[in-house]
């Protein structure tokens, strides 16, 4: 069996080879001496930070940098008991290091098991290499599925066909012939061939767009930019409520100097969130970590987010329902044709693709090659036309030429096979139909007129996973639909046997207008023949209904649809178009994975949620005091030492705990308005309750000490209300919940009762009345928050 392809060299000071010679490639020289100088694609992964980046982005931060300021000059004017905060933001800042550290190399170890290998060929031999080992002029082989990495010019071309949608815009694939450009981030589709690489690394076209990944978008993650809005709120509102109680600490009360300073930092000190970033980054870094136990490579971090808020999984059925293997089970001979005779056309069919598909692979595993018959002209499978097709010469002078695909395409609508398909399409069989074309390859039409001879009957084997899976997306209320380019009625059923409901629907019969598609879309489950582009379509329909749409699929016919969808979702074993534009590769090719991706996502959301509306809920009233202070003009009723301890007990512990912790609740949009509308109101109680302690307690204590004795009674009822706080926020409980609460408040009341933990956090509560006061007036501010809580979550539902 050989090939016909028009071959040239791109060297003009070589020899143009014949038709039926190929380059070489580089020599082992040449490739060393282009290492030597340079001339290498060394385009970084972009799978993660360095370790510098890391340690840059978490040691200088905003929030940082006013602590730090604030540490050193604590550490100059009070008792180190008053500068603890200080080494807590030291100890958050390596935890944040440490465990981005820890999903970096997570992410690394597992992109380089899921990194495209480009097949170069150098001194004759075809090996596979990295992509950062590609040299200028290396020759590099392509087929479908195999996405274009470095700029060159098309040196062979064997029906190559590219699509450059990714980079251009433009829908339909471009077919390739030798001399003609190609350009990194676009992706063979049909065909196949070889280019010679004529830029590489920086100076590629892709490159140039994006470092790696031409024009991919980063998932938009909802969590991180409500984080950095709250974030820039909460500075607003530090500013001139720190300015203010500076002046009044400083200048108004006329006390001690290194004590007003005291007051005067641990009025700041409580204002800044700074836990709450750091949380938010380890949350992510150990869902990195947890997936990529799985074998699930997160390309961007945000889709772990992404994923969680999905409300409709587009699934393509090849590879993701279906494994990717599948058998012929039968041969139809139509028209008295000859069986052998048409086991030899296929079997020279099977040869003349040097990169089969899964159904041609079956073909070929059961009809073997003649060695009399040479293909002289071929047709690629593309998902778009749905067909491919060769020419023979069949070694006893005798020319044909075959086309291969799907029925309902190749036959006309009142042709007698296709009722024979459409039965054996019923049971789950996929079909193939071989056709005599009497019309040239080349032709526009080349399957008008073809004469159907056989009927080629596949079985899928479906995966044994891929119910589950789908019973588990049906339970989370996430709508499945099947986007399949096989026959309708041949998807219908396989998705029946896997338990997913709903009519097949032909997608050639669709409305091309947006609005009606996504109506249709809606009403419907399985959609069979559906085109590359139309997937796009379909995505782009469902998300103008407000849909947030994850897409599934290996194949290069997925490509645009994994493109336009909110979250990406590629097989390992796919091609390499669909791992680059996907945000999570499953490296197992297990579709049984994704339900963790999803329940680590709804975890990440779901607990910063909470433990968000804890640390803010301490800048409010923070704030407030501040507000409270200024405007009364009194001392600052706490030191660093207090804010810490409670900070500590009431938010730092348990938020820990509480954002690694199980959660299974569906995320829902508009973060900054969820927690805001708690935080806000928690954390007034929480200033005026303490505040009036605060007055009440200088009204009736006096003397030497009477400030300690303040302070102390303010204190309590602060920490009461926190706990209060933190008992609404960590509901619903669970055995562990109900413990961590209660040892928070069991370390309290040790500090109180324990003689040294007095005199280090300067906590001694002085007689009966003003405890009991204070005690009273946080009872009262409890159940105030708990009936506002309630009101707030009907008043204000999100």
């Amino acid at each position: 069996m050989s090939h016909i392809r028009a071959d040239t060299e791109l060297d003009p000071a070589r020899p143009v080879p014949s038709a039926r010679t190929r380059p070489a490639g580089l020599g082992a020289a040449e490739v060393a001496e282009r290492v030597a100088r340079g001339q290498v694609n060394d385009v970084p992964v972009r799978s993660s930070r360095s370790l510098g980046e890391i340690v840059r982005a978490n040691v200088f931060t905003r929030f940082n940098a006013i602590i730090g300021v604030l540490w050193l000059i604590m550490l100059c004017v009070a008792p180190i008991q008053d500068s603890l905060f200080g080494f807590v933001i030291l100890a958050n800042t390596a935890i944040g290091i440490v465990q981005e550290w820890r999903a970096k190399q997570t992410l690394d170890s597992l992109a380089v098991i899921g990194e495209a290998r480009p097949t170069v060929r150098r001194d004759g031999v075809a090996t596979q290499v990295a992509t950062h080992q590609i040299v200028l002029d290396d020759l590099i082989e392509i087929g479908p599925g195999d996405k274009i990495v470095v700029d060159g010019v098309c040196a062979e071309a064997d029906g190559l066909e590219i699509d450059e949608s990714l980079l251009t815009g433009e829908a339909d694939p471009v077919v390739k012939r030798p001399g003609d450009q190609v350009m990194s981030g676009s992706f063979v589709v049909a065909g196949g061939g070889a280019f010679q690489a004529t830029k590489v690394g920086r100076e590629a076209y892709a490159a140039r767009l994006a470092e790696e990944a031409s024009r991919f978008t980063l998932v938009h993650s909802e969590l991180r930019s409500g984080i950095s809005t709250i974030l820039k709120y909460v500075t607003w509102m530090m500013v001139p409520a720190a300015v203010g109680l500076v002046v009044t600490q400083l200048v108004v009360k006329n006390d001690d100097l290194k004590n007003a300073v005291a007051r005067t930092v641990g009025g700041i000190v409580p204002m800044v969130p700074e836990g709450l970033v750091l949380l938010t980054s380890v949350a992510f870094a150990i869902g990195v970590i947890r997936l990529g136990r799985r074998q699930c490579l997160v390309q961007e971090l945000p889709a772990i987010e992404g994923l969680a808020r999905v409300d409709t999984v587009c699934l393509d059925k090849t590879g993701t329902l279906t494994e990717g293997g599948m058998d012929v089970t039968e041969l139809r001979p139509l028209d008295g044709a000859d069986e052998t005779y048409i086991r030899k056309v296929l079997g020279a069919l099977g040869e003349s693709d040097p990169r089969p598909n899964a159904s041609l692979q079956a073909i070929i595993d059961a009809c073997p090659d003649s060695e009399e018959w040479r293909c002289v002209e071929s047709l690629p499978f593309s998902s778009a036309r749905k067909y491919s097709g060769a020419a023979f010469s069949e070694g006893d002078g005798e020319t044909s030429t075959w086309l291969l695909g799907a029925p309902d395409v190749l036959l006309g609508a009142d042709d007698p096979a296709l009722a024979e398909t459409e039965r054996l399409n019923e049971r789950g069989l996929r079909v193939l139909l071989l056709a005599r074309a009497h019309r040239d390859l080349d032709d526009p039409e080349p399957a008008r007129g073809a004469r159907p001879t056989a009927l080629v009957v596949l079985e899928q084997r479906l995966r044994p996973d891929a119910s589950d899976t789908l019973r588990y997306f049906a339970e989370q209320n996430v709508r499945a639909k099947v986007l399949s380019g096989d026959n309708a009625v041949s998807v219908g059923a396989v998705a029946a046997k896997l338990g997913l409901e709903g009519t097949a629907v032909d997608a050639r019969r669709l409305p091309a207008d947006p609005p009606a598609m996504a109506e249709a879309l809606d009403a419907g489950t399985v959609f069979g023949r559906v085109t590359p582009q139309q997937k796009r379509d379909m995505v782009d329909a469902l998300q103008s209904r407000g849909r947030t749409v994850a897409m599934t699929g290996d194949g290069v016919n997925d490509v645009l649809a994994l493109k336009s969808a909110d979250i990406g979702v590629a097989m390992g074993s796919g091609s390499e178009a669909t791992r680059a534009v996907a945000q999570i590769v499953l490296l197992d090719n297990s579709f049984a994975s994704l339900p963790s991706v999803v329940a680590e996502g709804r975890r990440v959301i779901g607990n910063i949620t909470r433990v968000a509306t804890l640390f803010l809920v301490k800048t409010v009233y923070s704030v407030l005091l501040a507000v409270l202070v200024v405007c009364a003009g009194v001392e600052y009723p706490f030191l660093p030492r207090h804010l810490t301890l409670l900070s500590t007990l009431t938010i730092g512990v348990p938020a820990f705990f509480l954002a690694l912790a199980p959660n299974t609740e569906r995320a829902r949009p508009h973060f900054v308005r969820r927690v805001m509308r708690y935080a806000v109101p928690g954390g007034a109680v929480a200033a005026v309750a303490t505040f009036l302690t605060y007055l009440l307690a200088r009204h009736h204590y006096s003397g030497p000490g009477a400030l300690d004795a303040e302070t102390s009674a303010a204190t309590l009822t602060l920490f009461l209300v926190s706990m209060w706080v933190l008992a609404i926020i960590a509901r619903p409980y669970t055995w562990w919940r109900v413990t961590l609460v209660a040892s928070m408040g069991v370390a309290f009341l040790l500090v109180l009762a324990v003689p040294a933990l007095q005199d280090f956090f300067a906590l001694k509560l002085v007689g009966v009345t003003m405890p009991w006061t204070a005690a009273g007036l946080a009872a009262v501010a409890s159940g105030a928050l708990e009936y506002l809580w309630r009101w707030v979550g009907r008043r204000f539902p999100v």
